[in-house]
């Protein structure tokens, strides 16, 4: 088993994350944004992409039209009650909350070029998490692992940033290679965050969406109706038929070996994957959802700026 509380220095960043690690994307983070308005080479900007709604408004008062308000905010109902024009006044939501789902499930720990899957999920997470906290929102999340779903309440502190971040590292550093598959489905991380999530809010996902299913997406639909929802589909380039012969992968102590070569294996594994991957895109173009690919060939970071608009990233 690992250490339980490793060091940095002790770690292989491309196979487990840290602490320190996650705590240092803060700054780069703020190249980002996860507001409506958009860059424009941002995957969620443009004419076909799905834009986010951003916060919501709040009903503040009734009052006397004045020179110069907008029409459309006019209460026809109480202007006709009461004879005087009368008009709506809202204002933008302070915050909001969001949360972010993070796989680190055995199914994560997996990756044949740069880092593991469950690295690029942990990194891109913080990355949403400090962008999120410094635009305002109240940040919160579920953690989920194999055998548990670690939950943090959304708030509005750098404290839940820690905490968050904390729990992040923690799951990622009890990866290693002879864990087993265990209970913890995605339909069980989405039924828990379908509870949380106010209207109004947030949920970004983390995940390869192994064990997906046609059974999630009732929860799909009422996540993407109650609020914006954001998937992050992080794959391994093995995953799109770039690799052939044998291959070897490590956990940074046991290894095993691939055989690529065998078409009937890798037929089986690219259709697989294929199939998870049109019903990501399925519900994407249904409901409205953006979906933001990631893999393990590259840092999350540059991955994030390219997606977002920030920069080329890498080609």
């Amino acid at each position: 088993m690992p250490d339980e509380n490793p060091s940095a220095a002790d770690l292989d960043p491309r196979i487990h994350t840290s602490l320190a690690g996650l705590q240092a994307l803060g700054g780069p983070a703020r190249r980002l944004s996860l507001l409506p308005r958009q860059p424009a080479r941002s995957v969620l900007n443009g004419r076909h992409a799905s834009r986010l709604r951003g916060r919501g408004l709040n009903f503040e008062e009734l009052r006397t039209y004045l020179p110069g308000d907008d029409p459309r905010t006019i209460d026809w109902r109480v202007t006709a009650r009461t004879g005087t024009p009368h008009v709506r006044v809202y204002t933008e939501e302070r915050d909001r909350p969001a949360l972010l789902l993070v796989d680190q499930r055995v199914s994560m720990f997996f990756g044949t070029a740069f880092a593991m899957k469950s690295v690029i999920a942990a990194e891109a997470a913080a990355i949403a998490a400090h962008r999120l906290l410094a635009q305002g929102d109240r940040i919160g999340g579920l953690v989920f692992r194999d055998d548990a779903i670690s939950e943090q309440r959304a708030r509005r502190s750098p404290a839940t940033l820690t905490r968050l971040l904390t729990t992040i590292a923690r799951a990622n550093q009890a990866l290693h290679a002879g864990l087993p598959a265990g209970a913890v489905t995605l339909d069980m991380v989405l039924k828990r965050a379908c509870r949380l999530l106010p209207p109004g809010g947030m949920v970004l996902l983390f995940s390869d969406f192994e064990g997906l299913s046609d059974a999630a997406e009732p929860l799909i639909r009422h996540l993407a109706r109650q609020g914006d929802l954001i998937l992050v589909h992080v794959s391994d380039p093995a995953s799109r038929g770039r690799l052939r012969g044998r291959i070897t992968v490590s956990d940074g102590g046991l290894q095993a070996d691939l055989d690529l070569g065998d078409v009937a294996l890798r037929d089986r594994i690219t259709q697989r994957l294929d199939n998870r991957l049109a019903l990501l895109r399925h519900w994407s173009a249904s409901y409205g959802i953006p979906l933001l690919p990631l893999d393990t060939a590259t840092p999350a970071l540059p991955q994030m700026l390219r997606l977002f608009g920030h920069a080329r990233g890498p080609g």
